[in-house]
């Protein structure tokens, strides 16, 4: 092993790299509608919202073979491509930075530092996601029904963008990158929920408006992903998206603060 990379190890890390498995997963999640102009203005193109403006608010741990284990949150949106339905990441936290790195590089995953936590009392279930200091996801949920083991298909939509070396723009178009997940759930239960979202200048999940809870779930489980780029979008058509999915660098300015003098 070293800074460059043999045959043999570059056909064993683009294994991991390209058949990534999440398993003995674990993830509570609760749905709810928001208002359809929320989600027309926060949805990049070429992405389309789907039939209802429906946001997922979710926090999970995970084991996997490619990143170790970790806990995590993400929130998603309900979106549409190429008559394809799925979901569009609109925030997304690790608790660590190997599957963040990860999922960012690969996916485009707009993925950030967080801790969390999920706990479970019989069919009562709490989760919770802070970062900065704020307690920025919080979930409950009653499950009682069981819906046992089954399989499905679930769709993420990322952006795969940088910026411009010299700070301006973005260095080249953004990939739209659509990625499978192979759900295969050893048991699961849905009920009833809640959902608080706060936000920051950095994490502005309180611009999602609560209107309707209409699904909470528990999911046990294996995800199996594959993932491809599908779509371009122009540099500077989706720069205002890209900035959004990041930190203000601007707000983030200690030295300004430090040339303050003091009265």
């Amino acid at each position: 092993m070293g800074f460059v990379k043999r045959p043999d190890e570059i056909e064993r890390i683009e294994r991991a790299l390209s058949r990534p498995r999440f398993v003995n997963a674990e993830m509570l999640s609760v749905a709810f509608h928001t208002d359809p102009e929320v989600v027309a203005h926060i949805l990049p193109p070429p992405l389309q919202p789907a039939a209802e403006p429906r946001v997922t608010a979710m926090i999970g741990r995970w084991q996997s073979n490619c990143v170790g284990d970790f806990h995590g949150g993400a929130i998603y949106v309900a979106a549409r491509h190429d008559e394809v339905d799925g979901e569009y990441v609109l925030a997304m936290y690790m608790d660590n930075d190997v599957p963040t790195i990860y999922g960012r590089d690969l996916f485009g995953e707009p993925k950030k530092l967080a801790t969390s936590a999920l706990h479970r009392r019989g069919d009562t279930f709490n989760a919770w996601l802070e970062r900065g200091g704020v307690r920025l996801v919080e979930l409950h949920a009653e499950l009682p029904t069981q819906l046992g083991p089954f399989e499905a298909e679930g769709i993420n939509f990322n952006f795969k963008a940088r910026p411009a070396a010299d700070g301006h723009g973005l260095q080249e178009d953004a990939i739209l990158t659509r990625a499978r997940f192979q759900q295969i759930a050893t048991a699961a239960r849905e009920g009833a929920g809640s959902v608080m979202l706060r936000g920051t200048v950095h994490d502005p999940l309180d611009e999602l408006p609560v209107r309707q809870v209409v699904r909470a779930a528990f999911f046990e489980g294996d995800l199996i992903a594959s993932c491809q780029a599908v779509a371009t979008v122009p540099a500077d058509v989706f720069a205002p998206y890209h900035h959004g999915r990041h930190d203000d660098w601007s707000a983030l300015d200690t030295e300004s603060a430090a040339l303050v003098p003091i009265a």
